[in-house]
């Protein structure tokens, strides 16, 4: 017997019916289906970009991090050659104006092309990251400048698709709310160069010791060439391998320049594979950290503000400092001093070349080596004077060299001032270091010689008459003038002790021009560890030889320079 249906439920389907197959079900819905899957993609549509929307509109640009404005203090000699720098990061700012537009174009044609018309990001990079990111795979390169400035400047280093959404985010609306310029600049003062250098201004010095503005076609070629792998191609001019290498992206970059209007064919033809300072630098960087030890404590001093502020300023110091006469004066102690020493005694030679009635440094030869002996034996070593002072027995001395007379160890710096006094007919001039002081292109100070009658003529007079007289009468060249002719001066030397118990020896000469000291004292390990007692100067080879002949080379590479 059937049962009637129940209410409310449908009937089954006769056992005869036949199912309709799926391709006409299907073609029946066809329309619906369709409808429901646009709906649908519009409705995703509308999210992701309403979302990004949101998103762009929530996005802040940030300050870059302080790692990345910071800027060290360079020191410059008085030619404006390169001394050394103090700070923690190797960088300095420089405008856009002094950077020329065909290194401006080098770096363009080499990390993005399109920098100046793209919205600030290129898809297909991205894509690539984000597909590295998830698939575990190696980063990947090829992002726009905009893009390496954010990641460099303004974000965190970490690999995330969240990191790079936002650097993609902060890029578009850096394009939109900037000008290019402003971008490129920002990119230039960042990138890193290899070789410590961050920015442009220190790698044009590092690679090439020329300003950014003096940057020539294929030097800055070379400089974006270098931008891809710096830490490799930091090599070039020392590593054959690497040099090749660059060569080869270095002629990329230029067909990529010439091609895209940056520089004519006959730049091109004329671009020649420039010559790289050698890396890593020489041993006569740290013998030049006694000079910057100097130069930094006085141009802070001059700027009120503390040692360490001017190492992170991004100041430039322009010294007084002679960096052809320093080093060769350090090569002429170097090739005296090889082999001496026998016992365990250390000679110490301190060199010091003021100009008279100036007060300006032009050598100051501390120590060998800064790495082993920090303190500066021509600023801060007591040497004792003996017969160094006796010509000035009797002369009333004033202002800075009142108590010379008294003074058993003066410093070779003191010395040195106050014989140039005498050759500036009785004018003191305090010594100084600093020549001006610059930022940012703009001068922050320029020093002034500090002068002061400390005797009078005919005392200078007496004084010069008893060092010729009580020390052999000796005339002879200190230095030559820029005619070729050569100008007569005092040179004396004297010391404490006598024939093998010789103490110390000092050696000086000067004329209106040039005022040298060189001092020569000894000392051994005393009986406590990490101690020195003074020791006799070893008479082979002969110290007062030894002294004089160093004084007269000074003088004449000074004469010469």
């Amino acid at each position: 017997m059937r049962l009637p249906p129940i209410a409310g439920r449908l009937p089954r389907r006769a056992p005869d019916r036949p199912r309709v197959p799926f391709r006409i079900r299907l073609r029946r819905n066809r329309g619906r289906l369709l409808r429901r899957l646009l709906v649908t993609c519009l409705t995703l549509v509308v999210l992701v970009c309403g979302g990004a929307v949101v998103a762009y509109r929530l996005t802040v640009i940030p300050e870059p991090h302080p790692e990345t404005v910071v800027q060290s203090t360079v020191f410059v000699d008085a030619d404006g050659s390169y001394l050394g720098r103090r700070g923690p990061v190797d960088r300095q700012e420089v405008p856009l104006s002094q950077v020329p537009r065909h290194v401006q174009d080098a770096v363009i044609a080499a990390e993005n092309r399109s920098f100046r018309t793209d919205t600030g990001v290129s898809p297909r990079a991205v894509a690539r990251a984000v597909w590295a990111t998830v698939s575990g795979g190696a980063p990947q390169g090829g992002s726009t400048i905009t893009q390496q400035y954010v990641k460099n400047a303004l974000l965190t280093p970490e690999r995330s698709l969240t990191r790079k959404a936002r650097e993609a985010l902060i890029a578009v609306k850096l394009d939109r709310t900037r000008d290019k310029d402003a971008i490129l600049e920002g990119y230039l003062n960042t990138v890193y160069f290899g070789r410590g250098a961050a920015g442009v201004r220190a790698a044009a010095r590092n690679y090439f010791d020329v300003a950014p503005e003096d940057l020539t076609v294929s030097q800055g070629a070379a400089l974006a060439a270098i931008v891809n792998i710096p830490s490799y191609y930091e090599k070039a001019g020392s590593d054959p391998k690497v040099t090749a290498t660059l060569r080869d992206r270095w002629e990329w970059v230029l067909d990529a320049m010439e091609a895209g209007g940056g520089i004519t064919g006959g730049q091109r033809a004329a671009a020649r594979f420039p010559a790289f300072r050698f890396y890593p630098p020489g041993g006569t960087e740290g013998q030049r950290q006694y000079l910057i030890d100097v130069a930094a404590k006085e141009a802070a001093g001059r700027l009120g503000i503390t040692e360490d502020q001017l190492a992170r300023g991004g100041y430039t110091v322009h010294t007084t400092f002679d960096l052809a006469l320093q080093d060769a004066t350090a090569e002429s102690v170097k090739d005296r001093t090889k082999g001496s020493g026998d016992g365990g005694v250390r000679v110490h030679t301190a060199v010091v070349g003021i100009e008279p009635g100036d007060g300006a440094v032009r050598v100051l030869y501390g120590g060998a080596d800064y790495a082993r002996q920090p303190f500066n034996d021509a600023v801060s070593g007591a040497v004792e004077a003996g017969s160094a002072l006796d010509p000035f027995a009797g002369v009333r001395l004033r202002g800075p060299l009142r108590g010379l007379h008294g003074s058993a160890a003066p410093t070779p710096l003191r010395l040195a001032s106050a014989y140039a006094a005498v050759a500036a007919d009785g004018v003191y001039a305090k010594p100084r270091t600093v020549d001006r002081i610059t930022r940012e292109g703009r001068t922050v100070h320029t020093a002034r010689p500090e002068t002061r009658r400390v005797l009078d003529e005919k005392d200078a007079f007496v004084v010069t008459a008893r060092a010729r007289q009580g020390f052999g009468g000796q005339t002879v060249p200190v230095a030559a003038r820029a005619d070729g002719e050569e100008g007569s001066g005092v040179f004396l030397t004297a010391g404490a002790g006598g024939g093998i118990t010789r103490r110390t020896v000092w050696s000086v000469g000067y004329d209106s021009r040039l005022t040298l000291a060189v001092a020569l004292f000894a000392d051994r390990p005393g009986a406590k560890k990490n101690t020195t007692v003074p020791a006799q100067l070893p008479s082979d080879p002969s110290p007062t030889e030894y002294a004089e002949e160093l004084a007269g080379e000074t003088g004449r590479w000074a004469g010469g320079s």
